[in-house]
């Protein structure tokens, strides 16, 4: 398999953990240390291990239920750096599956040990065009 596509690979597992609010399953994806980012839309620059995966323990445990409709997907590889930006479309569900909001998301992973892991996550509304 050749590094784009497990690159992409990498990017649908956050977003399956995601869907699914699996605390070790989103774990599994970022990597560890002080120099892994995310920003979540609307939140401030959550920086280090710590506090982005304290962010997706939060997240997991509100109410309600996040699912993507993944769209607009772009990837490239540099060496040991993947980048992949796409647009997550929300569903509600509650309206017959319509798309209830979009985020432009940025996703950074790094190659550590033979696996692709996110180092950054940056994600930012969409404003619907009048």
């Amino acid at each position: 398999m050749t590094a784009l596509p497990e690159l992409l690979d990498a990017n649908q597992a956050f977003y399956e953990a995601h869907e699914q609010r699996d605390l070790d399953a989103m774990i599994a994806v970022w990597s560890t240390g002080d120099d892994v980012v995310c920003v979540h839309p609307g939140w401030r620059i959550l920086r280090g291990e710590r506090e982005v995966l304290s962010s997706w323990a939060a997240i997991f445990g509100g109410g309600g239920r996040n699912q993507f409709i993944i769209t607009n997907v772009e990837a490239f590889v540099r060496g040991d750096v993947g980048v992949v930006t796409c647009d997550e479309n929300l569903v509600d569900g509650s309206a017959g599956a319509t798309i209830a909001a979009t985020i432009a998301a940025t996703n950074v992973f790094e190659r550590r040990d033979g696996a692709w892991r996110m180092v950054a996550h940056h994600g930012s509304p969409v404003v619907p065009r009048m």
